[in-house]
């Protein structure tokens, strides 16, 4: 099958997230698929941008070919990232006639986590009489009404709601990553009959051999807290907002006086605010983010893995985080302060599940988890990694995008 992926935000291990386009392009691709990717040459969520000049450029990286838009550098969610979006989107439309001659794709994928490239997916689908599928990484604009506060009346939710409306009507396939969107979508006019659930998963390989080194000031500082007897708390990922991450800092106060140490690892908006809040806390510290290839040495060194949540309805329609997958895979015991359709540490049985925006139930939750003995941390870790292996491997991820295609 020949598959045209528009993801504004795609990445690639060179460059970082997102990953998800990747991983699932790379199975394709040994499947003996043909796969394209487009995206913009700047993006917030990579560590590395693709050098792009005023003219598109594309690259083949593990058998992909990439194609990426020059698109205006931006910082934050203001006026500078709808210019971004609109010249990603308006080079698409502009080219969509020579991609679909081209290219001759049979699946035309929108995938961009904001909807309206389902606009440029569709005249391309079109113009190469493809099979066209909208990708659905959250909720837009609900997520951003729920989530920021954003009214249903701003021209731009009014410009997504349109977008997505149109998606449901329109496409041929719905792939979410979310699994409870069902009453959802079909309120908003979608037929269920096209709608599957595929959600974000890992990358086999990259756990069956050792992590690459930590930094020696991250190593020295895990090595220190162990050497004094302290139950390591770790995070891992993204600090924004949504990671809620002031509840773990909370919780961090509530235990000054007890053996913990709370390690937090990644980059985000609120990355600084957080670090400025911590000095006061002596339990807690915090790093930069590291090379992906460094997580799973990272996750080894934690006792306790942290993810939270904000109480929040957006959750009701399921949650699909990457980290929790790493979460699993290393083997950790996992506290999740979540209330959400679907709780894959519960489902799992790999960790302690309690309430969130709640400082004193995470306190008392890690202190349960800290109680346990180590074998019996090692057992939940073991059920989380069997149940990541069952229900997470991209190698069966892309297989069952590819069988909702045909």
């Amino acid at each position: 099958m020949r598959i045209l992926l528009i993801n504004h935000y795609a990445g690639s291990p060179r460059h970082g997230m997102e990953f998800r386009p990747y991983y699932l392009a790379r199975e394709w691709v040994r499947a003996g698929h043909e796969v394209t990717i487009v995206a913009a040459s700047q993006s917030h969520v990579r560590a590395v941008q693709p050098e792009v000049g005023a003219e598109p450029v594309e690259e083949l990286i593990d058998g992909i070919r990439y194609r990426w838009l020059p698109t205006p550098a931006y910082k934050g969610n203001g006026v500078g990232r709808l210019r971004n979006i609109a010249s990603f989107l308006r080079q698409v439309w502009l080219d969509a006639a020579r991609l679909a001659r081209e290219l001759r794709p049979e699946a035309v994928i929108a995938s961009s986590t904001y909807p309206m490239d389902i606009w440029v997916a569709r005249r391309i689908a079109r113009l190469a009489q493809a099979k066209l599928v909208y990708e659905v990484h959250d909720l837009w604009p609900l997520s951003l009404i729920e989530l920021s506060g954003m009214s249903r009346r701003h021209p731009f939710a009014m410009l997504c709601q349109k977008a997505e409306n149109d998606a449901y009507r329109d496409c041929d396939r719905v792939v979410s990553m979310l699994p409870k969107v069902q009453v959802y979508m079909k309120a908003h006019k979608l037929n269920l009959a096209r709608l599957h659930i595929v959600p974000n998963g890992f990358a086999p390989e990259e756990w069956e051999a050792p992590g690459a080194p930590l930094a020696s000031e991250l190593a020295a500082h895990l090595e220190a807290q162990r050497a004094a007897g302290r139950v390591v708390v770790g995070y891992a990922g993204s600090m924004g907002l949504p990671n809620a991450l002031d509840v773990l800092l909370d919780a961090a106060a509530q235990l000054r006086e007890a053996p913990f140490a709370f390690v937090l690892v990644g980059q985000g908006h609120e990355a600084e605010r957080l670090d400025e809040r911590a000095r006061s806390l002596p339990n807690v510290t915090f790093f930069p983010a590291i090379p992906k290839a460094q997580i799973p040495t990272l996750l080894g060194e934690f006792d306790i893995a942290y993810i939270g949540w904000q109480r929040t309805p957006i959750y009701r329609f399921g949650i699909a985080p990457n980290k929790l997958i790493d979460y699993m895979m290393a083997g950790r015991a996992i506290l999740h302060s979540v209330d959400a359709g679907n709780d894959p540490v519960r489902d799992a049985g790999c960790g302690l599940t309690v309430a969130p925006e709640d400082p004193e139930a995470v306190a008392q939750g890690l202190q349960r988890l800290a109680a346990m003995r180590a074998d019996e941390r090692a057992m939940l870790g073991a059920r989380g990694r069997a149940y990541a292996l069952a229900h997470h491997a991209y190698p069966k991820l892309a297989a069952r995008f590819i069988e909702a295609l045909r």
